[in-house]
C-alpha cells in the first residue's frame, strides 16, 4: 500500500435484509489519495450513503476490506473503531449538530476533550485557531443557537478538523445552505485540499459542489459508474 494513500475499499458489498435481501453496495473498490477532495453522486437510493457510513467505520456489516491510513479496519472491534474514528476521521453532516446551549469554542472543543491527547488549555487554544482559520473566532463565546446557518456550518467544520484528522467526510454538507453559504462551505473545503492537504470525501446532491472538486465518483444502483 503507497504511503501517499488515505482510504482503500476492497470489493465492498452490503446487502439489505428487511423485508427482502436487496444488494445496495455492489462489489465496489477505489482509492482515494491523500490531499484529494473526492465527491461521490447519485440519485436517491442508489447507495452513496450505505457507502459512506462503511468508508466512516461506523457500519461494519459488509464483505470486502476497508483500509484507512494503510491499517485494515474491517474485522476491528466497536471499542478500536470507535477511538480510531476520533484520531484520524473529522464529519460534517447537512444539519450541524452543534450543542445549542454550549458556547462555539466548547462545541469546537468536545471531540478533542475526549481524545485526551492535550490537556484543556490546549484543547482550547486549538480550537481558537480552528475558528479563527474559518473565519468566526469572533463567535467563540457565543452559544451555538445564536449563530446563522452558515456560521454553525463553520463551527461544524472547525469541530471536525480539531484533531488534525486523516479524512472530512461530508454527509450533503452542503444540503441545508442557500446558494451562497454553500458556495463559502465549498471555498472551505477546497482550501483545506489545497493549502493544507486535507484529504475530504463528500456525499453529494450538489452538482454545482460536485463538479468543483478533484475527482467524481458517480453511482448507480449500488455501484460506481464514473
Amino acid at each position: 500500500m503507497q504511503k501517499t494513500t488515505a482510504l482503500q475499499a476492497q470489493h465492498i458489498t452490503k446487502y439489505f435484509y428487511d423485508p427482502v435481501k436487496f444488494e445496495v453496495l455492489d462489489d465496489i473498490g477505489f482509492s482515494i489519495e491523500k490531499g484529494e477532495f473526492v465527491s461521490i453522486t447519485g440519485k436517491s437510493g442508489c447507495g452513496k450513503s450505505s457507502l459512506l457510513y462503511v468508508l466512516s467505520t461506523m457500519d461494519t456489516e459488509y464483505e470486502g476490506n476497508l483500509f484507512l491510513d494503510g491499517e485494515m479496519v474491517t474485522g476491528q472491534k466497536q471499542d478500536q473503531l470507535a477511538l480510531f474514528r476520533n484520531r484520524k476521521l473529522g464529519f460534517v453532516f447537512q444539519f450541524h449538530y452543534l450543542l445549542p446551549d454550549f458556547t462555539n469554542l466548547k462545541n469546537v472543543m468536545i471531540p478533542a476533550l475526549r481524545l485526551k491527547k492535550y490537556n484543556y488549555a490546549e484543547v482550547e487554544q486549538r480550537a481558537y485557531e480552528k475558528l479563527k482559520m474559518l473565519g468566526v473566532d469572533e463567535l467563540a463565546l457565543k452559544s451555538a443557537s445564536k449563530i446563522s446557518g452558515g456560521q454553525q456550518q463553520r463551527v461544524a467544520i472547525a469541530r471536525a478538523l480539531i484533531n488534525d484528522p486523516l479524512i472530512i467526510m461530508g454527509d450533503e454538507p452542503t444540503g441545508n445552505l442557500d446558494s451562497k453559504n454553500a458556495l463559502n462551505v465549498f471555498e472551505i473545503f477546497q482550501r483545506l485540499s489545497k493549502e493544507f492537504g486535507q484529504t475530504i470525501i463528500t456525499v453529494t446532491h450538489d452538482n454545482d459542489f460536485a463538479s468543483k472538486s478533484d475527482r467524481i465518483l458517480e453511482m448507480v444502483d449500488g455501484k460506481i459508474v464514473h
